[in-house]
């Protein structure tokens, strides 16, 4: 089977620095020697797959390449006894789509640490449609869940409201039985939001007042940022007593200015949210809940789906900030 051919989307970079994107021809014996060989169903686009496939040297490194840090599929064949040819799985984060061959592949090969079965309630397609974005959503609620936030607290804001994780934790908050507030600066989105579930919308000059204050007044009981910079800032000086905000995005800034006021006056918690290499107990607990309590509703609505040769445009638009949920590419 070592010779048999695969569709895979290759980034190549040329002489002169520049990268190229194209969709052809691989071998199987092109593949790294993992554990598991896995046909691949469905994987989702993401942000960090349109940074390697324009070869940002922090994402990926060594090129030809593919991208895609996410992918469900079947496996075809282990050498592992955890899993069997026919097995339903899905692998999102570790070294996926960065200088492992990803998932805009009919087929990838990976250790057997990094799969995860398929929860019971989640097809393939649900499952790489959640996919890093929503396992990352869910990952900043359990670690606030478990730092005591509760939904009787108050609303949660989610900021970045419109991208893959924000509008994955909108979805899931409120299948939680949290109140979500939405952030975005996207007026024609207002509408779907409210429709995957957020309670309430925000502009971003609501959430950051232009008068600059040690502390605002108490707006939100917590938060899931995506977004960094000055909005994180603000965030955390609005956020009620004792309330948590997980930050596990820098969409606008990787630093930001604060003071020690909101920590030592009103207890709000700041979490920190890494999901490539969460541990497999954690992730599989997650995953278990996504299939399950906290399954988000509507999951069809939060996507759209593309082909082969819609891949790299859509590369192009979430770069742009131009896209608005998920973006699931059936192979």
């Amino acid at each position: 089977m070592q010779d048999q051919y695969f569709r895979a989307l290759v980034v190549k970079q040329g002489p002169n620095g520049s990268f190229s994107r194209e969709v052809s021809m691989r071998k199987l014996s092109d593949l790294p020697d993992h554990e598991v060989l896995v046909k691949v169903s469905h994987t989702a686009l993401n942000y960090k797959d349109a940074l390697s496939a324009n070869g940002h040297a922090g994402v990926s490194k060594n090129y030809p390449h593919t991208p895609g840090i996410d992918a469900s599929g079947y496996v075809v064949e282990s050498q592992h006894a955890a899993f069997q040819p026919g097995d339903p799985v899905v692998v999102t984060g570790y070294d996926l789509g960065m200088n492992t061959p990803g998932g805009f592949a009919e087929y990838i090969r990976v250790p057997a640490a990094w799969l995860v079965p398929l929860p019971a309630g989640l097809t393939l397609r649900e499952a790489a449609l959640i996919g890093t974005a929503g396992f990352t959503a869910a990952l900043s609620l359990n670690a606030m869940s478990r730092n005591g936030q509760r939904p009787e607290m108050g609303p949660i804001l989610v900021t970045g409201a419109t991208g893959g994780v924000g509008s994955m934790a909108i979805a899931i908050l409120k299948k939680a039985g949290y109140t979500a507030w939405a952030s975005t600066g996207k007026t024609e989105a207002h509408a779907w939001l409210q429709t995957i579930g957020a309670a309430n919308i925000l502009s971003r000059e609501e959430v950051v007042p232009a008068k600059d204050r040690p502390l605002y007044p108490s707006a939100w009981a917590g938060a899931i940022d995506t977004v960094g910079g000055a909005t994180l800032s603000a965030v955390i000086r609005s956020c009620m007593p004792k309330g948590n905000v997980a930050v596990c995005g820098l969409v606008d800034a990787p630093e930001f200015d604060l003071n020690v006021y909101p920590f030592i006056l009103r207890g709000v918690n700041l979490l920190g949210i890494e999901s490539a290499e969460c541990p497999m107990s954690v992730r599989w607990q997650v995953w278990q809940r996504l299939g399950g309590a906290w399954k988000p509703e509507n999951l069809d609505l939060m996507a759209v789906s593309c082909k082969w040769d819609e891949v790299t445009g859509w590369m192009d638009k979430i770069l742009a900030g131009k896209v608005t949920g998920r973006v699931v590419l059936d192979l």
